[in-house]
Order: C-alpha cells, then sequence, then structure tokens
C-alpha cells in the first residue's frame, strides 16, 4: 500500500478521471506512479508532458532502447526496484534480445559498465548519468566535451540530460510515497511516439 491516499479508477471524476482515461492501460489500468499524483492531478499532467517529451518523442535522435537503458542504469543506482522493472521490460521488448539485455543488467548491478555490451559513446553516456545522479555537483564543461568527443551533438547530449534527470524525479516520487508495482502491469509505456499528447500505456 502506499504511504497517502490514492484515488482508484472506479472512484475518480472530473479532471483527475479525464488524466486517468488518457494514461490508462488495459483493462483501464493506471500504473501506480501515476496514481501517486491522483490529489494533486495538475501534478500528474506535468510527470505526463515531461516523462512523454523526454523518452517517447519522434524528436529524438538517440534510440529509445539506449534511453531506456539510461533509466534503468539511474534507477538502480537511485535503488528504484519499481522504475527498475517497469523499464527493463520495456528494453526487452525494444532491443529483442534478452541475452544482451541480461548482459547489461550483470553491468548495471555490479556498477560495471565497463562490462556491458555497449559502444563507447554510449559507456560515456552512462558515466555522465552516474555523476549526474549521485554527485552532479562534480560535473564539469569537460564531461560534456566528452560526450561531444564520442560523437553525440549538443541535442543529444541535451537528450541524455533530460532522461537521466527525469529517472531521478521520477524515482523520488516513487521512493518518497511507498509506491510499489502490487496490481501494475509491468513494461507499459506510451508507446506512440508520433503523438506527443497520446499518453495511452500499451
Amino acid at each position: 500500500m502506499p504511504w497517502i491516499e490514492t484515488v482508484p479508477y472506479d472512484n475518480a471524476t472530473g479532471k483527475l478521471k479525464t488524466l486517468y482515461d488518457r494514461v490508462k492501460g488495459p483493462d483501464y489500468n493506471v500504473d501506480n506512479i501515476m496514481m501517486m499524483h491522483s490529489l494533486r492531478p495538475h501534478t500528474m499532467e506535468g510527470h505526463m508532458a515531461i516523462y512523454k517529451h523526454v523518452l517517447h518523442h519522434s524528436a529524438n535522435t538517440i534510440p529509445k532502447w539506449f534511453l531506456e537503458t539510461l533509466g534503468v542504469w539511474v534507477s538502480s543506482l537511485n535503488h528504484c526496484t519499481y522504475c527498475v522493472d517497469h523499464h527493463l521490460a520495456g528494453l526487452r521488448r525494444l532491443l529483442k534480445n534478452d541475452p544482451r539485455v541480461d548482459a547489461i543488467m550483470v553491468a548495471i548491478e555490479s556498477r560495471d559498465v565497463q562490462a556491458a555490451p555497449l559502444s563507447d559513446a554510449q559507456k560515456c553516456a552512462l558515466h555522465y548519468a552516474r555523476v549526474l545522479t549521485e554527485s552532479p555537483w562534480q560535473l564539469a564543461e569537460s564531461d560534456v566535451q566528452n560526450l561531444r568527443g564520442q560523437g553525440y551533438s549538443d541535442g543529444e547530449i541535451l537528450e541524455i540530460n533530460q532522461v537521466s534527470a527525469y529517472f531521478g524525479y521520477a524515482n523520488r516520487t516513487v521512493l518518497g510515497l511507498g509506491c510499489s508495482t502490487e496490481g501494475d502491469i509491468i513494461g507499459l509505456s506510451p508507446n506512440n511516439s508520433s503523438d506527443p499528447d497520446d499518453w495511452n500505456h500499451t
């Protein structure tokens, strides 16, 4: 049970019901992380807008599977099993290569990204995300220059930054309010990247 009151789908009215209908998945399932916002629906609206635009937008040029990898990495660093479970399932669905995903997870869990079956550029992005998550005050312009040196454009560096920062927010929402996966359908996400206003989870 969460540590604060939440409103179930069947009891929702007004703006909350409208938002639930936008984010629901099969059988009217609403992810528990979204239900955490039910007493202040405007915060759910803000959360979903940034989530959809940061992680599920067609204007991103970094592959979505690697953005999900960043999310799993940051969530693991923050010990947020809720987000690890959800986004690991999304990573599996996108990559369609369980042995590779398993090897990535071994590297994540052991905090040894150099052992992950990823490119040097992707490992550099994971290093940046780790510093941003654990000790952001230690970041310097040279860290961004390192990402450029690996071939990332400044727009892609922004994507890495925003996905990493978003998961810091999501992890703290979950961990700070006692959110669990109980009753969730693991791995659903708003997959229609061509329409940023389509929040339906599939």
